[in-house]
């Protein structure tokens, strides 16, 4: 897909704040600092619309990005570790539940993964909870570029082994520095509008 438009257009906690229309959504998750920001502006093809930081937690509500005005990007908030306290961990827990098993407009959730490391027991916990929930699942496999591509398929098998994926399942390796899985994402998740 050739992205013509994007910005970010709502920044929302609770369901009467989410865009009101009914386009196809598709949720960023991830665990802290796993690149979800550098697959968002890799994708859309803009440098600092969603913004980079080294420290985790940065995201701290769900973002919604509006795209070629035909669907959103909605970046939630990274998992595991964020310096916040429990019950703001807990809040954005609620908040995060709440967006996936309500939303109509919900299409797929790309799961990013680091693929140069097993996937976390945060990972793990999120992928048995889209299957629980029958939410389409799409991994993306980031930070391609920094393993060999000879590598590539040894640290897939990790990947799919840790998270029981199926064989339907879609995982897509990518890489925000090269490009590389940016085409074969749009097709995945055109296929899903």
């Amino acid at each position: 897909m050739k992205v013509t438009s994007s910005e970010i257009v709502i920044s929302a906690v609770k369901p009467d704040q989410y865009p009101g229309e009914a386009l196809p959504e598709f949720a960023l998750a991830g665990r802290s600092n796993v690149g979800k920001s550098s697959f968002i502006n890799t994708m859309l093809n803009r440098r600092g619309l969603a913004r980079i930081s080294s420290k985790p937690g940065k995201t701290q509500t769900l973002n919604f990005y509006l795209i070629n005005e035909i669907l959103h990007f909605v970046d939630v908030p990274g998992y595991g570790y964020a310096k916040v306290s429990k019950s703001e961990r807990a809040a954005w827990g609620k908040m995060i539940e709440t967006y996936l098993t309500n939303r109509e407009q919900l299409k797929a959730v790309l799961l990013i993964v680091d693929l140069r490391h097993p996937p976390s027991e945060d990972d793990i916990m999120m992928y048995d909870f889209l299957k629980h929930y029958h939410i389409p699942c799409i991994v993306i496999a980031t930070k391609a570029d920094k393993i060999p591509r000879g590598k590539w398929q040894k640290h897939l098998k990790v990947t799919r082994e840790t998270l029981d994926l199926v064989q339907t399942d879609t995982i897509i390796v990518f890489s925000s520095e090269t490009g590389e899985g940016k085409d074969k994402a749009w097709s995945v998740i055109q296929s899903y509008m």
